[in-house]
């Protein structure tokens, strides 16, 4: 049984395919871990998503912000952009299908001694709190007033964490931390507009694993969603987004059981949009 985490997808259908080929992937056999954003931008989002869903437990998947981006406009929120490329999942005859799949997923995952989210975790949680605060989302958007947390959802407030955060901006903080966070300052507060590599952050902004009093230091976490992220110097976090959708490529790392080392395996992309969210 092999075992691998992938980054960000975001409707690239070939090539996931070829990479999983590189591999010699087997569902009934091996096991891959997609880090969110599964859908978007690229041509062939109904494709993935029917094939992810198709192969059971082999794919564990998580919510990127992108994925919520379409289950947000499946449910009468947010606004379709120019680069979205959802339509032909909006208007498949299995929609209803596809999308109670994918808004069945987690966003957060602890397993095989990795920590793995989309995008990042405050300074103040520890890994128990992040699975935690992950299942009140997921319990928000599996239960009967999801329509609710979606016509909230949008929205860079509070850009801070507080235990005592209430209702929807609690849900939506946690949210933004899981599926869009890239910077923090000093106080551990978001910041949603600088988009480049971590090297060009103006003080007081630094890459949230940066974060000198992060409490998940030392554990190994994976992660997506940060394109123009270079590669990190941490032993203890790996970035998995190489920017396949913007013609860069489709990295996987494979697992090595009792091991932070991982196996590297790429497939470029033919992509050439530019770097966005």
């Amino acid at each position: 049984m092999a075992l691998y985490m992938i980054g960000d997808v975001q409707g690239c259908g070939e090539p996931l395919w070829q990479l999983l080929k590189k591999v010699n992937f087997s569902p009934s056999r091996d096991t891959i871990y997609l880090l969110g954003d599964l859908v978007n931008r690229g041509p062939t989002s109904l494709e993935v998503l029917r094939q992810l869903r198709d192969w059971g437990s082999s794919a564990q998947c998580l919510l990127g912000n992108h994925d919520l981006h379409l289950l947000a406009i499946a449910h009468g929120f947010g606004r379709l952009k120019s680069s979205d490329t959802l339509d032909e999942i909006l208007a498949a005859p299995d929609r209803g299908e596809l999308l109670a799949w994918l808004q069945s997923r987690p966003l957060a995952l602890n397993a095989h001694g990795w920590l793995m989210v989309h995008a990042g975790v405050f300074p103040q949680w520890t890994v128990a709190d992040t699975l935690s605060l992950a299942r009140e989302v997921e319990t928000a958007l599996r239960g009967p007033d999801a329509a609710d947390f979606f016509g909230a959802m949008y929205g860079n407030t509070p850009a801070y964490w507080r235990d005592d955060w209430q209702g929807l901006d609690r849900l939506r903080c946690i949210v933004n931390a899981l599926t869009r966070m890239r910077l923090v300052d000093h106080h551990g507060a978001m910041d949603f507009q600088i988009k480049g590599d971590a090297t060009g952050a103006p003080p007081p902004w630094m890459p949230w694993f940066e974060h000198p009093e992060r409490q998940t230091q030392g554990q190994p976490i994976a992660f997506g969603h940060w394109s123009t992220l270079q590669a990190s110097q941490r032993a203890d976090v790996l970035p998995l987004d190489t920017g396949c959708v913007w013609g860069g490529c489709l990295s996987a790392a494979r697992i090595i059981e009792g091991s932070i080392d991982v196996e590297w395996i790429q497939q470029p992309c033919p992509q050439a949009q530019s770097p966005g969210d």
